[in-house]
């Protein structure tokens, strides 16, 4: 039984456009797209309020972080949340956490979530993964100055589909396992990539990640690279899909030192976890006048209100709608690598299929009363 959904607006192609009908049979798949001035005489059609888009695509997520909602306050800074998540983590149960895990799956997928690229230490969410509507691409990251074994990260990532190991970032992980993981995982690779100014000064030794190392006893065998942005571009291969997340701190210079190593770069914006952490804003405007491909994460409720996607836009509320909601789905589809099935609304595809409810249709714009439902 094939359904036709319609709506006031629909993404196509980048566009926002009216009039448009789309086709999907009882797999989800797209059959057919079509524009219609008599949109009312046309039999059997579901009319949705609002603005169809494909299902949305989360470039960055910690699910398994779900169950610290509320736990670290707002504002404390780079330095200050890094401590504080450190004290909480092992204050609750793996019940609890799974548990949270879950309700914020499915929550996700209401939203309108088709996909995720979901950053994991450990195996505790990955049956409420597994379960789930959602397609998930895990990443198990490697994290820490003291070690340099990573056979565990790859040996876990192995009992996992659509699993593979990532280093942390290039603040926090020594030169052979940050050389060894991009070695064996030309797939994609991401990083959280210059968050605070601390780790740029780092490999001038200053500022206060070279201090609190320094307090540590800690040394870095990687500050020879001058800066995180060369030591991307030397360890990272140009084939290699790379999604530079966070990237509030970078400079003209860097994105275009990143362009030209590679033209599968993502620069992943998460513009809450920023405002919450940090009160920061990405360099949104910088990267869109450079050309720079821009996909949109939620982070983790350890650092953010809420994980929706929709909340996360209306913080770039500067940049066009359309273009917007492209970051959002196609631009995530192309960084995970799905976007030949995922991530816009074209014949063939199965997307998914989600209204916005609550924006402006006369300015084609969001409001604070703007939400994203999932109708297919």
């Amino acid at each position: 039984m094939k359904r036709r959904i319609a709506s006031h607006y629909a993404l196509i192609d980048g566009a926002l456009e009216r009039d448009i009908v789309v086709e999907v049979d009882d797999t989800c798949a797209i059959t057919s797209i079509w524009r219609t001035a008599t949109l009312d005489s046309v039999a059997g059609v579901e009319f949705y309020p609002g603005i169809l888009i494909p299902g949305m695509v989360n470039a960055h997520c910690h699910l398994e972080l779900s169950y610290l909602r509320g736990a670290i306050a707002e504002g404390l800074g780079y330095g200050g949340f890094a401590r504080q998540i450190g004290l909480v983590r092992g204050e609750y149960s793996d019940q609890e956490r799974v548990q949270a895990a879950k309700a914020v799956d499915a929550l996700m997928w209401q939203q309108g979530v088709e996909a995720v690229a979901d950053i994991a230490n450990d195996e505790l969410a990955m049956e409420v993964k597994s379960g789930s509507g959602i397609e998930y691409h895990t990443l198990f990251e490697f994290f820490g100055l003291r070690s340099s074994a990573t056979e565990g990260h790859f040996e876990l990532a192995s009992r996992h589909t659509l699993s593979n190991v990532t280093p942390h970032s290039t603040y926090s992980v020594q030169e052979v396992p940050f050389r060894d993981i991009c070695q064996r995982n030309r797939e994609f690779i991401s990083l959280h990539f210059l968050e605070s100014e601390s780790e740029e000064q780092l490999y001038d030794h200053r500022g206060s990640l070279a201090e609190w190392y320094e307090r540590m006893g800690w040394r870095c065998d990687f500050l020879h690279y001058g800066s995180p942005t060369e030591r991307v571009v030397r360890c990272i291969g140009r084939d290699t899909r790379l999604l530079l997340v966070h990237a509030t701190q970078a400079t003209a210079k860097d994105i275009a030192e990143i362009e030209r190593h590679t033209a599968k770069a993502t620069w992943v914006l998460c513009p809450e976890s920023n405002r919450y952490i940090s009160g920061t804003r990405p360099p949104v405007e910088l990267l869109r006048s450079m050309g720079a491909q821009i996909a949109i994460g939620s982070d983790s409720l350890a650092s953010a209100r809420s994980l929706s996607l929709i909340d996360n836009l209306k913080l770039l509320d500067t940049i066009p709608l359309a273009e917007l909601l492209t970051y959002a789905t196609l631009n995530g589809a192309k960084a995970l690598g799905i976007d030949e099935h995922k991530g816009s609304i074209a014949v063939g595809k199965r997307p998914g299929l989600v209204v916005i409810e609550g924006a402006d249709l006369h300015t084609l714009s969001l409001t604070p009363e703007s939400t994203t439902r999932r109708i297919l």
